[in-house]
């Protein structure tokens, strides 16, 4: 096995023929473009390389004793699907290569003798087409990993969406199970929140929610959504005796208007 002196390991062509003369006279021609050269003359010892060393193209004689450079590729295309497989032959095998290039265990087929200029170009194109197709596989592992990750994501999502309404829903319950009139007003004066007994007491048992406040509440209660409006010590409702509670809404969400409560005095400490 030789290796190129000086050359980036970046592009590695691995060389496979049993005759030296043809094996020198390639690593001559394919020298001056830089790449990482490694030669062998058997293709037992070309697998041995392969199991070894990172390699990109693999150039391959067809007539080797023991095995063909066929099937010497056949078996590399096995266990090193991503490199590009070259044969390069004097005989006009063109059957068992044309076959072998249909099952995709051959990239190229090139003709003994050679034109060094169209095999550097040919050797050049097997290198551009290997880094391509590295690109692509990096691209569809990364986005397989962010498909993983934005589907982990969309699940978490919808968990985190679960317990919010499970939460809203616990919530909603406890608001219609306390039995004092609460009423919810937002910024725009539209009820946005109302519990039975609000309905009951202040909106004639007629549901409050998405009513204009203004028009929907007793004359009594309106007066009570203007913050600057004192609030009256007792406020009667049905004949029954509360005290208004009003807290302004925002200070802990992003929710804007007042919070009123109508509190029974009896209830009070």
């Amino acid at each position: 096995m030789t290796t190129a002196p000086d050359t980036p390991p970046s592009r590695t062509l691995l060389m496979v023929d049993d005759e030296p003369n043809i094996l020198s006279a390639l690593q001559r021609a394919l020298r001056r473009d830089g790449y990482r050269i490694l030669a062998c003359d058997d293709p037992l010892k070309g697998l041995d390389i392969l199991a070894n060393e990172s390699v990109d193209v693999i150039l391959s004689d067809q007539r080797m004793p023991g095995m063909s450079g066929v099937e010497f590729l056949r078996r590399a295309k096995a266990t090193h699907p991503d490199t590009m497989r070259i044969v390069l032959s004097g005989y006009t095998d063109l059957q068992f290569i044309t076959d072998a290039i249909n099952e995709g265990a051959i990239y190229k087929f090139l003709t003994k003798p050679w034109d060094d200029e169209q095999l550097r170009e040919q050797i050049r194109e097997a290198f551009h087409s290997k880094e391509i197709a590295d690109e692509n596989r990096r691209l569809t592992r990364a986005l397989g990993e962010a498909n993983v990750e934005l589907q982990a994501h969309i699940v978490e999502q919808a968990r985190q969406a679960r317990q919010i309404e499970t939460v809203l829903d616990t919530l909603q319950e406890v608001l219609q199970l306390i039995p004092w009139p609460i009423v919810g007003v937002d910024e725009t004066g539209m009820i946005a929140l109302s519990n039975s007994a609000a309905d009951a007491s202040l909106g004639g048992d007629s549901p409050l929610l998405g009513s204009e406040a203004r028009v929907a509440l007793p004359e009594a209660v309106r007066r009570c959504l203007d913050p600057a409006e004192a609030l009256p010590e007792k406020l009667m409702l049905a004949g029954r005796g509360y005290r208004l509670i009003r807290k302004p809404m925002g200070a802990r969400s992003r929710s804007r208007g007042l919070l009123l409560a109508c509190l029974p005095f009896e209830a009070q400490s």
